[in-house]
């Protein structure tokens, strides 16, 4: 043990020191400067001084790497599939932007991104059959913060690094970097177009190698083991310390018992075949010459001797003997017959001739040769381990699988030992063992077997500790086990997602395949219908309120002309009248006297006077019949019509091509201006909307915009988010709340007697793990499972 302690002791090496090899880096802003030259990037102060930062801002940019240089920095990413991707970033609130795209036309090659819309980090990238393989990381960037980002991918193993933490650790599909030559390198975008990056970036590079993350964390590369690594490695000496003791007592142990077997003798013999034999007995097996050996039989070939035959005479096989001898000889067509041997003989007749030399002389058969003749059964010379053949004119014989021949005829064949000329295909865990024609792979004690070859510790999936979803089919592996998921779900295995045939929508989940589940205020296959409670008649408004359908829900509107007394009842009773003559909203021009109606007013022109009936609109006088497009709405048109202002949206017709496409999006026919849904199978066409993870997005002009889904207001101190759906509703229990309406009149009274205030909360006495709160005059308690 002592003398194991020096080679432990290191020293851990200067974290500044820390290179790497300038073949294996991209160092995007070293090669690349994106300042003066590029509208909307401009050279600031950066997290470090130590390189350059740049600050990305604005919406019409370009920043493309040139070709020269782009093609210099991917020639070290090319065919390569580990590789890391780091940088040093602060973005803004919220933006949704690209940080780094390698990209050849519609190939996304290699993209990173920050949803700070969707709180998500997504990774892109192609995998094999020129699929293009996303990777969400869930995890906010876009707060304003300087962060360090790096994500470090190895064959099919992908790591998120955040601020020098392991955030995800994930398998995914193998990418595959045959990057084109002209294949385009951006920098905080996707394009000119998309997915534009605002916030400081400092430190783009790419690393190709996977463990790239140090250049950023220094601290992470242990080279030394630390305190606890030490104490294991001491724990673990003391173990083996211990083991070795018990091995050697019971060594010396066996060693004694071996040694009182000197005076027994005991003669160990061999079987073949039925036959005994005894120590250092020999006998001939077919061409081999055998001895029992210490109970185990040895065989060698027989070696056949130089045979020289008089004239008349040539070397031939004979029954039961495993060298030749010389036989008396036949010319027949230029062919040497020995005793036994024929020869069939096509006439020109069409018969078939069969010639024998039998007993020194040639005899022939005139009739027609048998077919299907059986002469194997009239009597071979095939041996053992050999098979008989039946061929046109006489037998022959063809070693068995697994065995090769002694002679030429293949009369005598020996088995072929796989195991000691390792033509077997035993794996790990197991030992081969030779078998007459073919081996075995027996399991080493302990281990059980997986298939014909392989054998494992346990069966990890039949004792069920594995971690396959329960969707998912568990195989036993050498040392471990695979999860894959079942038909009709998808997955890696451990967790298993059914797979719905076009996915469902507007926050529907997949329950089971092609089975989904809608969220409240949807229906249809795919949850690709909102029901439309105003015109299916589930609601009925006040007068004074309208019926709005919104996805997924509804509400009653106060029509134009009235407004929420503050009471907010759900059919719009709590809408009133409002003064427009008393709270200054009319637009009755000067010559003429406001008078309030019920919703609405009226511009009343004095007895005697000849009023103009113009209107007051932004202090502006419109005359009476005047239509004028609002200054910052252009798709909104108001004319004057005595004395009051009456807007509108303009009306789209799609059929003049002339139309407005900002105002009516639903006319553009453009490709470039479809979108793509968030799952990557379903495209849009500009001003399409829906709904995605509790948000409503729409497609305008080719970009994608989300904003959060209007939730119905839920007038009530204790709010609850039921599971599946994104609005809150009222619960009566304030312990099952999500949300409280604090008021800090109703305080609470803790188990010690001292007065909580609504909202506060604390460690009940005597525990560790209970947190108790103080909602609205109630105490409730919960235990934390991840404190146990």
């Amino acid at each position: 043990l002592h003398a194991v302690l020096p080679m432990l002791l290191c020293v851990l090496a200067p974290v500044a020191g820390l290179g790497v090899d300038p073949s294996l880096l991209i160092n995007v802003f070293k090669d690349f400067s994106p300042g003066a030259d590029f509208k909307g990037v401009s050279q600031v102060q950066g997290f470090h001084d130590e390189s350059r930062a740049y600050l990305f801002q604005g919406s019409s940019r370009s920043v493309r790497v040139p070709e020269e240089t782009a093609q210099r920095m991917l020639q070290k990413l090319r065919g390569k599939s580990e590789f890391t991707v780091a940088v040093t970033l602060k973005q803004e609130l919220l933006n949704s932007g690209v940080i780094l795209s390698i990209h050849h036309a519609e190939q996304r090659f290699l993209e990173l991104e920050s949803s700070g819309q969707k709180s998500e980090v997504r990774l892109h990238f192609q995998a094999k059959g020129q699929q293009t393989h996303t990777e969400i990381f869930p995890y906010t960037l876009a707060d304003n913060q300087w962060h360090k980002l790096s994500v470090a991918i190895s064959a099919s193993h992908v790591t998120l690094y955040v601020d020098c933490n392991r955030i995800y650790e994930r398998v995914v599909s193998v990418p595959v970097m045959d990057i084109p030559e002209d294949t385009s390198l951006w920098i905080g975008q996707r394009n000119s177009a998309h997915g534009l990056f605002k916030g400081v970036m400092q430190d783009v590079q790419i690393l190709v190698m996977p463990q790239g993350y140090i250049t950023q964390c220094p601290d992470l590369n242990r080279t030394c083991p630390t305190c606890n690594d030490f104490h294991g490695l001491v724990q673990k000496i003391m173990e083996l310390q211990d083991i070795l003791a018990k091995t050697s007592s019971k060594l010396s142990l066996a060693e004694e018992r071996m040694n009182g077997l000197d005076n027994c003798y005991c003669e160990r013999t061999c079987s073949v075949k039925g036959v005994t034999y005894r120590e250092d007995q020999a006998w001939t097996d077919g061409c081999k010459n055998c001895t029992c050996s210490n109970g185990t039989v040895q065989c060698e070939t027989i070696v056949c001797p130089p045979l020289e035959c008089p004239d008349g005479s040539v070397p031939a096989y004979v029954a039961g003997e495993c060298c030749k001898n010389c036989q008396p000889m036949c010319l027949f067509t230029g062919q040497e017959l020995v005793e036994g041997d024929r020869r069939a003989v096509h006439h020109p007749s069409g018969l078939c001739l069969l010639y024998e030399f039998k007993h020194l002389q040639l005899t022939v058969d005139f009739s027609v040769c048998p077919k299907g003749h059986d002469f194997c059964a009239e009597g071979n010379t095939c041996m053992e381990h050999s098979d008989c053949l039946n061929l046109e004119a006489g037998a022959s014989c063809s070693c068995k699988e697994g065995f090769r021949p002694l002679r030429s005829d293949n009369a005598y064949c020996e088995d072929i030992d796989e195991c000691a000329e390792g033509k077997h295909y035993c794996r790990e865990n197991t030992m081969c063992v030779n078998t007459p024609g073919s081996f075995m792979c027996i399991c080493h004690t302990g281990y059980i077997r997986i298939d014909d070859y392989s054998c494992t510790e346990h069966d990890e999936c039949v004792s069920e500790q594995h971690n396959c979803d329960e969707n998912a089919l568990c195989f036993n592996t050498v040392g471990g086990h695979s999860c894959s998921c079942k038909p009709g779900y998808t997955g890696n295995g451990t967790i298993c997602r059914a797979l719905c045939d076009g996915l469902c929508l507007n926050g529907g989940s997949c329950v089971s395949p092609n089975t989904c589940m809608c969220t409240q205020g949807f229906t249809g296959k795919r949850c690709e219908t909102d029901i439309d409670e105003c015109s299916e008649g589930f609601v009925e408004c006040d007068s004074r309120a309208t019926c709005v359908n919104l996805p997924g829900w509804y509400h009653c509107e106060c029509r134009d002309g009235y407004h929420d007394n503050g009471m907010f009842s759900a059919n719009g009773e709590s809408c009133e009248d409002i003064d427009e003559c008393k709270a200054g909203r009319s637009t009755c021009a000067n010559d003429t006297v406001c008078f309030n109606l019920d919703g609405g007013y009226d511009c009343r022109c004095p007895h005697g006077h000849n009023c103009t009936g113009d209107c007051i609109h932004d202090n502006k006088v419109k005359h009476n019949g005047q239509i004028w497009v609002l200054d910052n709405d252009r798709c909104s048109v108001c004319s004057c019509q005595m004395g009051q202002v009456m807007c509108r949206r303009m009306v789209c017709d799609c059929e003049n091509p002339t139309v407005d496409l900002f105002c009516c999006p639903e006319c553009d026919p453009r490709l470039s201006s479809q979108c793509l849904h968030q799952n990557g199978l379903l495209t849009y066409a500009s001003g399409d909307t829906w709904t995605e993870n509790c948000q409503q997005c729409q497609c305008l002009q080719g970009e994608v915009d989300c904003w959060p889904l209007s939730c119905p207001p839920a007038d009530c101190d204790f709010t609850l988010v039921p599971e599946g759906e994104c609005c809150a509703h009222c619960v009566s229990d304030p312990c099952q709340a999500h949300s409280v309406r604090n008021d800090i009149t109703k305080t609470c009274e803790d188990e010690h007697g001292i007065t909580r205030f609504s909202g506060s909360s604390w460690l009940k006495h005597g525990t560790e793990c209970t947190l108790c709160q103080c909602k609205n005059g109630h105490i409730c308690c919960s235990v934390d499972p991840m404190c146990l």
